[in-house]
């Protein structure tokens, strides 16, 4: 039992380090960036909250823990903000190997299960991962309408660039989500002549 134990501690140890990653999203008050175990909780409390909406076929504890699992690669890999320029290839494979490094941690059937829901919401092709990667991309626009603009300033996003990358994902997960966010950002975006 102690090497189970020892196995478990040493990868809820190692994830603590998701408290260390900035992410290009600001609080809601704008104080300061966000950090990713932030808002893997936030998101996580998202599902939560907004489950209840969810269509029939998601299951929302499976959700939540992809949510609570999602972004621990980036304690190797580093955050990818939605918005910057990066290799997308590149940071696939990265974070694929920190998932093979983090999950590797944990005695093997935790490791086995936890690299599942990480692949499932990768892939995106379930109703829960699309669920999941729907509030991934929701939580922070709502942030930014909330802090003045946040990294939609900060990277310069005009609207389509802001539907191209977050509204589509939202769309196909979550599209009631999708109805009430697009005229608060269209608004946004509308009045500081970026649509």
């Amino acid at each position: 039992m102690s090497s189970r134990l020892d196995a478990q501690m040493a990868f809820l140890m190692e994830a603590d380090k998701l408290k260390q990653v900035v992410r290009g999203t600001t609080l809601a008050d704008g104080s300061r960036y966000e950090n990713s175990g932030e808002h893997s909780w936030h998101i996580a409390l998202f599902a939560l909250v907004l489950g209840s909406d969810a269509p029939a076929d998601v299951n929302v504890d499976r959700v939540i823990k992809m949510l609570l699992l999602h972004d621990l690669v980036e304690i190797d890999a580093g955050d990818a903000p939605i918005f910057g320029d990066h290799d997308a290839t590149e940071m696939a494979a990265k974070e694929v190997a920190a998932a093979t490094r983090l999950f590797g941690l944990l005695p093997p059937d935790q490791a086995q299960s936890f690299r599942a829901l990480w692949d499932e919401f990768e892939a995106a092709q379930t109703p829960e991962a699309r669920f999941a990667k729907s509030l991934d991309r929701f939580q922070p626009p709502n942030q930014n309408l909330a802090s003045g603009g946040g990294s939609w300033v900060e990277y310069d996003t005009d609207y389509a660039r802001f539907e191209a990358r977050v509204g589509n994902k939202i769309k196909r997960g979550a599209p009631w989500l999708w109805t009430w966010l697009q005229p608060k950002a269209e608004a946004w975006f509308a009045a500081r002549g970026k649509l």
